[in-house]
């Protein structure tokens, strides 16, 4: 055992070769007085004590605080042929997790050195306090295993800021005199580096990595990874998760740093991972055969059916194109390395040392090496990553034009609209967006920008939407066809209200409001504003409504064109019922009573010739009759010539019946006769008065 902290040990014998341990750590004096606000990075070595073949179970023991765990063997080159699973006990639960498979596909190094070990990838688990460990020779055989097995626990410790500050030694990158002689020099790349968390930001001990870092001459293409582990940490968590990877590449397989030269975590932050500067092309070791020719990005978590999100493509899409960048290669295209060891991927393909292959810029681990990593739900968002970090800006569009309203594909406004724009592409790839207007920039707004409000001179213009990707590559929306106008609609024909036909009610005397509205560009509705409230469309004219008698109302009306230009137009009318009592009678009329006629009363006759005059000032009259199967016919004269003959008639009763109308073009003293026919069979008519509005 590696002494890093006193510990209780204990192991028991798993059938097929394998062993188990469990462990308890107590805390070092010095730990103690740390506190619970700073805690050093620890590594805790059990080694697993194997005895007589067999199957035992393994204690649930609590031990020292830790959130990353692994296993590692003796020999760097010797894979693991078999499974080791793990299970902890959770400090913020308190409860024991089920059985996590660690993975152990993990290259060698391309050169072994003494004191390099054999381990699994390591495992993010969180806070835990207690381990179960189970290691299982393939298809569980008894078959040894390799030699010096350990179940390894980090604790990535608790790094404040001041002691970041106090105690951490300035990373390689940042420090001009620590970096070797033999470095390259930064090249400038084709796009802006994207923000990187240093070294010393989150919390690197660079006692743990002695060695002077190592460079390639380029960076032809850039390897994805994930880490393993969770994917359910708190991105507040990332530089704790990032210390315990490099404490398990330093200190369980005794690399001399941490294997890849970037990770990113799941809210897209970005943190330095091999020493030796990010602009520079620092060797690390991360994609076994071809780490002379590229660089490693991680994603810190698991990705095998959970998909990264668009936060971490981002920023890989950002840091690839970055990288690449600085020796002029597109992210989107592919190129040639050199076999740097003999092998198979994990498609099947099988590469020749010395020999050049083909691959993507933006490769996976696994098309390089037999892995699963990085997962096949990330494998297939590589095209996605190739294409945002490539550019043009994907899935461009104008999603709106506010303050604008469309017919077919002309868009009208009064002048100053809202353009709204979309994008697939994260804003933080985009240079800038530009609206334009007749094909020339009138606004310019960052690539986080959505929204540009522009002015427009009275008339029809072309509107696009133009984003530079960082690459410089562009692309253009459609454009959109808008026209400035704020001339208002106009009424040819003000509101009117006439009479119809229909039931009559003192209420409720049916009536048509009509009116005729029209706009030099586009008419798009008429709202009726009082006393009532309807919206009618442009190619309306008339609605069949009803007002109370012997109530005055102002009906008005709004035309709205496309542009939100409009204006208003009203009419004052009031309706009136003339009793049947209120006319001049000729003839002879009897009286009825029913609560069914207006008023209660109506006259009858059936006498050829009788007649009934009313007389008013108004523009629009009504004749209200009672209806029935032996109703007969009547003459209707107004101003003194007949201009109707009107059958009352009707297969079943009917009340209060407006059966004629007659409307003038405005508002004067008029007579309205009606003048019994005498039909034969039937000659009598029921008369209930006279509707007018004035």
């Amino acid at each position: 055992m590696k002494r890093r902290a006193w510990l209780t040990l204990g192991a028991v014998v798993l059938g097929g070769g394998g062993v188990a341990t469990y462990a308890a750590a107590s805390p070092s004096a010095e730990q103690a007085d740390a506190g619970q606000d700073r805690r050093p990075v620890e590594v805790y070595d059990l080694a697993l004590n194997a005895t007589a073949a067999g199957e035992r179970e393994l204690p649930r023991t609590d031990t020292k605080q830790f959130s990353l765990v692994g296993v590692s063997w003796t020999g760097a080159a010797r894979p693991l042929e078999g499974t080791a699973q793990v299970r902890t006990h959770s400090l913020e639960t308190g409860a024991w997790t089920g059985w996590h498979d660690l993975e152990l596909d993990a290259a060698p190094p391309e050169k072994p050195e003494s004191g390099m070990r054999g381990a699994s990838h390591p495992l993010w688990v969180g806070p835990s306090d207690g381990v179960e460990v189970q290691v299982v020779h393939e298809d569980g055989t008894t078959a040894a295993l390799p030699k010096g097995l350990e179940v390894n626990l980090v604790d990535p410790g608790v790094v404040t800021e001041a002691e970041t500050k106090m105690d951490a030694p300035a990373p390689a990158a940042f420090v001009a005199e620590e970096t070797p002689s033999s470095a390259p020099t930064a090249q400038p790349s084709t796009v802006p580096q994207p923000p990187v968390t240093s070294r010393a930001d989150w919390g690197a001990d660079e006692s743990m990595s002695p060695d002077p870092s190592e460079y390639n001459a380029d960076v032809k293409a850039v390897f994805v990874h994930h880490t393993d582990g969770a994917n359910d940490y708190d991105c507040a968590e990332s530089a704790s998760i990032v210390r315990g990877i490099y404490a398990y590449h330093t200190q369980v397989n005794k690399w001399n740093d941490l294997g890849y030269n970037f990770l990113v975590d799941k809210c897209g932050t970005i943190f330095e991972g091999r020493k030796g500067g990010i602009d520079l092309p620092v060797l690390g070791a991360h994609t076994y055969g071809w780490n002379r020719e590229s660089a490693g990005i991680a994603v810190l978590g698991e990705y095998g059916t959970t998909s990264a999100a668009d936060a971490a493509l981002a920023a890989i899409s950002r840091l690839a194109a970055w990288k690449l960048g600085q020796y002029g290669a597109d992210p989107a295209g592919t190129v040639q390395l050199t076999a740097g060891a003999n092998q198979t991927n994990y498609f099947g393909t099988d590469y020749v040392a010395g020999t050049k292959y083909t691959f993507n810029r933006v490769s996976a681990h696994r098309d390089g090496y037999n892995t699963q990593c990085p997962g096949d739900s990330l494998y297939s968002q590589l095209p996605k990553i190739r294409t945002w970090a490539a550019g043009p800006v994907e899935g461009l569009k104008i999603a709106s034009l506010g303050d604008a309203t469309a017919k077919g594909t002309t868009y009208y406004t009064k002048g100053t609209p809202l353009v709204r724009w979309a994008a697939t592409t994260p804003g933080s790839l985009i240079k800038n967006f530009q609206v334009l207007v007749d094909g020339q920039v009138v606004a310019t707004t960052s690539g986080a920008g959505s929204a540009k409000r522009i002015t427009l001179a009275l008339g029809s213009h072309t509107v696009a939407v133009r984003a530079t990707h960082q690459s410089d590559r562009t692309t253009t929306t459609a454009p959109l066809t808008v026209v400035a106008e704020t001339t208002a609609p106009t009424f040819t024909s003000a509101p009117t209200l006439t009479l119809r036909t229909g039931t009559v009610n003192t209420t409720a005397v049916p009536v048509t409001l009509s009116w005729k509205a029209t706009d030099d560009q586009a008419l798009r509705y008429v709202k009726l504003l009082s006393p009532a409230t309807a919206t009618f469309s442009s190619a309306a004219y008339l609605s069949n409504r009803t007002a109370p008698s012997g109530t005055s109302a102002t009906w008005s009306m709004r035309a709205y064109d496309y542009a939100g230009n409009y204006r208003n137009a009203s009419g004052t009318y009031t309706p009136g019922i003339l009793q049947e009592s209120s006319a001049v009678k000729s003839g002879s009329w009897s009286t009825r009573s029913s609560s069914s006629y207006l008023g209660g009363k109506s006259y009858s006759s059936g006498s050829r010739g009788a007649s009934l005059t009313w007389t008013f000032t108004g523009r629009s009259a009504s004749w209200v009759v009672s209806r029935a199967s032996s109703s007969g016919q009547a003459y209707v004269y107004v101003d003194g010539v007949r201009v109707s003959t009107v059958d009352l008639k009707s297969s079943t009763t009917r009340y209060r019946q407006a059966i004629w109308t007659k409307t003038w073009p405005t508002s004067a003293k008029h007579t309205v006769k009606i003048v019994v026919v005498g039909t034969s069979g039937r000659p009598t008519i029921t008369t209930d008065g006279l509707v007018y509005i004035k």
